[in-house]
């Protein structure tokens, strides 16, 4: 089942190499969106792909790069799945 998910990772998530550690894993479980730095330190990835791969790439976001430290991850599904065609870093 194909869903869509926007993600808010807080803790020590910037200036760590976050943004291209997810990069990979989105790129390794087949997953279109972006991920961006928030003004407030967090980091948001808006996630597209199969659930049992997103569960997979979530568990990786909780991990996060070995420099950084994951404090919480929120999930909200959204309704209307998005298309992207790629995995951006904005």
């Amino acid at each position: 089942m194909h869903k869509t998910g926007e993600i808010l990772v807080c803790g020590y998530v910037q200036a760590v190499g976050f943004r291209l550690f997810t990069k990979r894993y989105a790129d390794h479980f087949h997953i279109t969106g972006f991920v961006q730095n928030q003004a407030d330190g967090s980091v948001k990835v808006v996630a597209s792909g199969d659930e049992a791969d997103l569960v997979s790439f979530m568990e990786k976001l909780r991990e996060g790069p070995r420099m950084a430290f994951v404090t919480d991850v929120k999930v909200r599904w959204q309704d209307k799945e998005k298309v992207h065609t790629h995995f951006d870093i904005i």
